[in-house]
Order: C-alpha cells, then structure tokens, then sequence
C-alpha cells in the first residue's frame, strides 16, 4: 500500500520549524519531498542545539534533536538560489514538481526570480503556499514573524498562566505548528483543485491569521460577550471542575464534563452533599460559585494519593488521568501501543539507532510512510540532479566548481 500522497512532489524552500512541520506532514502522507538547504551552510535548526543526536561511543553528532523533529522522510539537496546557475536547476526541478512551499520574508524570494509571480506564467500547474509571520497583506506585511511574537499578538499569552503571574506563553511552539498544520491542509485542497482543473494557485498563509483562527472558544468567548478573559491556570472557562488538583503525592487532572460525572465524583469522593447541593449541581451553578467549590475540592483530593483518584475514578466513569512528565509519555502502554516512538538508522550514529516520533495519522487503506531519519544536508544532491534532471557526473562536478567560484567572487568583492 501506498501513502494518500504518493506520485506529489514537494519543492521544499521551508527552514526553522513552520515550513518544515508542514512538509514533514506531507512527506509522511507519501509525498516526495526535496528539501533545498543552503550550500555549507543547512537549515538553521541543525544548530539549535544542544542536544544533538549520539552516535555508538556516545559522542554528539552534528545533528541536532530540533531539526530532526520535523525533517523526517525527506530527502536534501544544496542548492546556492543567490547564483543564476542555482536559480536555473531550481526553476527546473520546479518545472517537475506539484507544489512549492516557502517560508521568506514577504517579497523575499522575487529578487531570485522565485516568487509566485515571477513563476505562476511558466508554471500553472504549481500549487505555490508562503508561510509567513503575517501574510502577504496588511500593514505588517514585511514584517518577520516568530513564534513568540505571535503567541503574544494573538492573544494566547494574555489567558495563559497563572492568575497572579505574568502572561505565559505555550511550551511547545503552537504558532509555528499550527501554522503548518494549516498550510499542509490548504496544500492538500489545492492539489484536489489542480486534480479537477489541472491548475495551480498561492496560498499565502500568516501565523497571526492562524493563530487568531485558533483562539477559537476563547476567541468566540469574547466575541459573544465582550468581556476579555482572563488567566486562570489550569481552569476552564466554561467548565468546572475541570483543572489540575495536587493529591497527596503528585497532581492529577479532573475533568468532569458533565453533570452526571459531577455526580459520581461527589459520591466516590465521599461529598455527596456537594453533589445534591442545588449551588453545584449543574454546570452553570458551578461556574457562578466557581472559588468556594474548587476549595472544597482541593481540600478532598489532597488527602490521598494519586493512584487512589486515577484508578477509582476511571472505574466511576469520570475522567480523570495524571500529569506526566515525557519519561513516562514514552513508557505508557497506550503511547507504546499507538506506536509513536520509532526506532531508525542514521548515517552518522555509527550504528546506534535514532529515536523520532511517528505521525499520529491513522489510515487504514493508506497509512503514512514509516519514518526515516531526517537527511544529512546534501546527501541527496548528485541523485537529484542525476535522477530527475539527467546531470552526468561531469556535469555535476563542474557545476560545483562554478558555484564554488562564484561564491568565491560574490564574498571577496
């Protein structure tokens, strides 16, 4: 079987992690991806580091951890876009490709002759997306855009947190992987488009339109009322109780959803009287008299151990599971049955497997590609050119010694 994406060819000008995220999700799909990386030089991630990967002796290689987070089952060729002999082999492996994705700054590949309007002409059928900070409209178009920057600008930091500390923002970059997320869905309507129509199109996507779209309840909270939330920790909005509660020996996350969990919690919590109570017993009561009842709360919970609430409650029905640190992510029996860690050569690890995480994506007539390590900058380079331009092995090394001396003329002038 084959993936759902298979016979797509990606032209990758994506570095850092929006741009990578996306491809990496349509490389596991089964689509082609041919990541171009500046010659010597790579995406900016191999050096985000420590931690690099190990190799057998337990030395650090030079691969870091982040790049390899979202570089799986890709392929790498270096490629000097700021030389017309790099310009020319870019424009025909894009003459041979489906789709292009970028992540320059607003306008910064047209001084390569690689924008979508220097290509949409001689390539119609190109499905063409740019991520950036902010679109390519709008007074902030120019603008850089960073994952920080627009957790702030979006708002998410304002209700993330502690109510008595300062605005937080999310421990796992959410803009730059939302941001990708979106541009591989929007990829994937518009190669359907250019299945029906045999047409390509841009798709310009800006981290802070996504990261709007994704305050959603809270977003549409607001909307609705008027009123800005606030930071409330690990407390819902709408639902109570539904947070963090600390036991006598960790913490736990309680998360009744509905009345009648509210119920049976009361009762295996020996409250029953809180669960009769007319102030608490819906939703909306709870909300109103939300400080006085997470008290009481606390003050139970507090009393036994956390495999007390988990296992009890869990029969009870109401949902309920542990705070985990990423040791035991990786030792629970659902994450190791779900397959998500895998095990993969590298060719710089003398040997000693790599660990990656997997896709999540579960297709039963197409499941996604298994991972392989993400590519050492340039390894695919000669078979690129070879296989898919028809460069001889003269031809390649001369082309190499005339971007050698280019770039040996551009940087001494």
């Amino acid at each position: 079987m084959t993936g759902p994406l298979e016979g797509v060819r990606i032209f990758d000008l994506t570095r850092i992690l929006a741009g990578p995220s996306c491809t990496q999700i349509l490389a596991d799909l089964g689509a082609e991806v041919i990541k171009i990386e500046r010659p010597g030089i790579g995406d900016d991630t191999r050096r985000f580091a420590p931690p690099f990967i190990r190799d057998a002796d337990n030395n650090d290689t030079t691969e870091s951890a982040y790049y390899l987070a979202v570089n799986r089952n890709k392929q790498s060729i270096t490629l000097d876009l700021t030389q017309k002999a790099g310009q020319d082999i870019a424009r025909k492996l894009i003459a041979k490709s489906d789709v292009l994705v970028e992540n320059f700054k607003t306008g910064g590949l047209s001084k390569y002759g690689l924008g979508y309007d220097d290509l949409k002409d001689d390539f119609p059928h190109l499905v063409y997306c740019s991520i950036t900070g902010f679109g390519h409209t709008g007074p902030y178009a120019t603008r850089p855009g960073y994952d920080l920057l627009l957790q702030g600008m979006s708002g998410l930091m304002s209700c993330t947190g502690d109510p008595k500390g300062e605005p937080m923002k999310s421990a796992v970059p959410v803009a730059d992987l939302m941001a990708g997320m979106y541009a591989a869905v929007g990829i994937n309507a518009a190669l359907r488009h250019k299945e029906i129509t045999n047409e390509g199109q841009h798709i310009d996507i800006g981290m802070l339109d996504v990261m709007v779209a994704f305050s959603s309840v809270m977003g549409m909270n607001y909307l609705a009322t008027g009123k800005l939330p606030e930071r409330m920790g690990n407390a819902h909005p709408n639902i109570v109780p539904y947070q963090a509660f600390e036991t006598a020996d960790g913490n736990i996350i309680l998360a009744v959803g509905n009345d009648g969990q509210y119920q049976r919690f009361c009762n295996f919590a020996s409250i029953p009287e809180l669960g009769t109570d007319p102030r608490y017993a819906k939703n909306s009561g709870r909300l109103a008299h939300r400080d006085e009842l997470v008290m009481k709360i606390r003050a139970v919970i507090k009393e036994k151990p956390s495999n007390y609430w988990l296992e009890g409650l869990q029969k009870e029905g109401v949902s309920c599971g542990p705070i985990n640190n990423l040791q035991q992510v990786f030792e629970d029996p659902q994450v190791i049955a779900r397959g998500l860690k895998a095990e993969v050569e590298h060719p710089l690890t003398k040997g000693r497997p790599v660990s990656l995480l997997r896709s999540p994506l579960r297709l039963s007539k197409t499941p996604v590609k298994e991972p392989i390590a993400p590519p050492v900058i340039g390894s695919h380079t000669d078979s690129v050119l070879t296989d898919l331009l028809g460069f001889g092995r003269d031809e390649i090394d001369n082309l190499r010694e005339l971007l050698a001396c280019q770039e040996m003329e551009r940087t001494s002038a």
